[in-house]
């Protein structure tokens, strides 16, 4: 289609199929993120106009009711299914592809166009609390939400436990001079509380990173390679999440996109500049682990030396009454001493004699 934008490089056609009867492509999951029972999937569905929020409407009649009120739609959707996305893209014209990404989710951070709508996929992210890091420990747990905006709706798509939009909502409206702005509005509102929510996590996961540094570096004997290797797993699903988002918020500053207005893009490039900070900071913690798993190696391999050292040390002063007793021990008639009254005492002296010097000599020069 025209005015179609594909990031990954490769040319996409438009289908004219309903995504619930479309081949699914192979390694797609057949089911979505389950919602709790009882739970339906609208959460919210809102027409504004001037910034203000009109009275509730039902999702598939909002559309028109924002169209003649010169207003737009924000339906907000938790872990819908394939056919209840599917109704509600029948309504809006959402693009297929961009439908069955939002169903099946567990998609990379990004951002495409299909005509004049504007598909962006955020990984969200929460820090998991516990009393104390350990070898399994979750840390960092992810979630996803999807937005569709178009010149007069914005549809958020959630996945996750977490990531929940309705303070965000509420904030929102709060703030009519910001929502006159239409759907662009939303998309940056769900964006700068991503990568605020980045910060957060960030922050926290740096004190359980500063918690190990001083582990590893205690006078204490520990075994902190199970957590290190692990926070590091951890910091990974942060830095898959926050990495990607770059270059999406950077067209969205930069570029001139129909459903953003100009107005939007110094917002877009505040949430840029967050985003930066945060991968940087994730950066930066990521090789600080690595500096810090590097030294727990190093002191595990230093401590199994000196181990090795006082083994060796204590092997060598148990040798020498080894020795003198194999000697004596052989059962000869004729040995030096053999019959004198005070060979016994002065073979015993001989050994500890022996024995002592050694065990100074090994002393002094640090292997006991």
């Amino acid at each position: 289609m025209p005015g179609t934008e594909v990031p990954r490089g490769a040319s996409r056609e438009l289908s004219t199929v309903p995504p619930s009867t479309r081949p699914r492509p192979e390694g797609r999951p057949r089911t979505t993120p389950s919602r709790p029972d009882g739970v339906g999937p609208v959460v919210d569905c809102a027409v504004y106009v001037d910034g203000r929020r009109e009275s509730p409407v039902e999702p598939h009649e909002a559309l028109r009711a924002a169209v003649d009120g010169g207003g737009f739609v924000w339906l907000g959707l938790y872990a819908p299914t394939e056919e209840e996305l599917g109704d509600i893209a029948a309504h809006y014209g959402l693009h297929p592809l961009a439908v069955e990404d939002a169903v099946y989710a567990h998609q990379r951070p990004k951002l495409e166009r299909y005509d004049d709508v504007l598909f962006m996929v955020l990984t969200t992210a929460r820090y998991v609390e516990h009393d104390r890091l350990t070898a399994t420990s979750e840390v960092v747990d992810t979630g996803e939400v999807m937005v569709f905006v178009g010149p007069h709706y914005v549809i958020t798509v959630r996945h996750g436990e977490h990531g929940g939009l309705a303070d965000l909502r509420r904030g929102l409206e709060s703030q009519p001079d910001l929502l006159c702005h239409g759907p662009a509005s939303v998309l940056y509102a769900v964006a700068d509380s991503v990568v605020d929510a980045f910060v957060d996590v960030a922050t926290a996961v740096e004190e359980d990173v500063e918690e190990l540094e001083a582990s590893v570096f205690s006078p204490e004997r520990t075994d902190d390679i199970g957590r290190l290797y692990q926070l590091k797993r951890e910091l990974l699903s942060l830095r898959r999440a926050v990495s990607p988002l770059e270059v999406p918020l950077e067209k969205l500053a930069e570029r001139q996109i129909d459903v953003v207005p100009e107005a939007m893009r110094s917002y877009f490039r505040d949430v840029e500049d967050h985003a930066i900070r945060v991968r940087d900071q994730v950066a930066a913690l990521d090789e600080l682990l690595t500096s810090i798993l590097q030294a727990s190696l190093a002191r595990t391999s230093q401590a199994d030396n000196e181990d090795m050292r006082k083994i060796s040390a204590w092997a060598g002063i148990i040798a020498v009454p080894t020795a003198i007793a194999g000697i004596y021990g052989m059962n000869f008639e004729y040995m030096p001493e053999l019959r004198w009254r005070y060979g016994y005492f002065v073979v015993l002296l001989v050994i500890v004699s022996a024995c002592v010097l050694l065990y100074r000599g090994f002393k002094r020069n640090g292997w006991l």
